[in-house]
């Protein structure tokens, strides 16, 4: 069985060169990256990984605040994770049903 090899057109010298489909692959004549783009496309996704993930949206509940303003903020927040379980559940029954 014969290996497929894949090639792509260097392009400063065009010339093509041996191209595994990586970032950081170089023309095999001039030395220069097959694919500047895709560097910088990898160091962007990089930086976006390393970013903090936000916290859960809930809303704050202060022990400064009134016993009445505590209550109704309790209810919001029973609302808020109420919708988030039914949305989790229809992403899981979507994806059941799609197999």
């Amino acid at each position: 069985m014969a290996t497929l090899f894949a090639s792509k057109k260097c392009p400063h010298c065009r010339q093509w060169s041996a191209w595994q489909q990586q970032a950081t692959d170089c023309c095999e004549y001039c030395g220069e990256l097959l694919d500047p783009a895709a560097q910088r496309r990898a160091a962007e996704q990089e930086e976006i990984a390393n970013q903090p993930v936000p916290q859960f949206m809930l809303i704050d509940i202060k022990p400064t605040d009134g016993p009445l303003l505590r209550f109704f903020k309790y209810l919001v927040r029973g609302g808020q994770l109420a919708f988030a379980a039914i949305m989790a559940f229809f992403l899981w029954f979507v994806t059941v049903l799609a197999g």
